[in-house]
């Protein structure tokens, strides 16, 4: 009866929206994918190193999506971190035709029609946002849509210190 209770106890005190990823502390999966502005261009995981990067997993069809671009917005202006975007299991016209409407804060968007990219990242649902420091390991992951108080409190201070130490 002991063990249930400290079991429960322990329960209680976890947060169901934070999901452990196994690829916290890991590289990047590796990707080469076309730009959404062009099937010329191209973007890949060594795209990523050198710099803090944040890369946004999103699509045109997700209504999450577009309650956190704002913020994904205010992120990348506060912290001078570019974003990457990894449109997921969309249509280009769809993504480009949202991207016009609500605005790009995507310093580049890669085109993921699959998804196949998406899910060697571990994505289970849209949108999840990863933060990559500048040697390309994965140092934190948002499931779901940023809130204003974990970019306020966790993820801009995180960004913040990872380019610190990038310097």
């Amino acid at each position: 009866m002991l063990a249930l209770i400290v079991l429960l106890g322990y329960g209680l005190t976890r947060r169901p929206d934070v999901l452990p990823s196994a690829f916290i502390g890991k590289p990047a999966p590796a990707f080469d994918l076309p730009t959404l502005a062009s099937d010329r261009e191209r973007i890949s995981v060594a795209d990523l190193k050198g710099r803090v990067t944040l890369v946004n997993v999103w699509a045109s069809w997700c209504v999450a999506c577009r309650a956190e671009h704002e913020l994904i917005t205010a992120v990348s202006r506060r912290t001078g971190v570019p974003v990457v975007g990894l449109n997921y299991k969309d249509s280009k016209e769809a993504a480009l035709r949202w991207l016009g409407r609500y605005g790009n804060p995507f310093a580049v968007v890669a085109f993921d029609p699959s998804g196949a990219t998406g899910i060697d990242w571990g994505v289970s649902a849209v949108p999840e946002t990863f933060v990559v420091d500048a040697e390309g390991i994965i140092r934190y992951k948002v499931v779901g849509p940023i809130t204003r108080e974990e970019m306020n409190d966790t993820l801009i201070p995180k960004l913040q210190q990872l380019k610190a130490n990038a310097s």
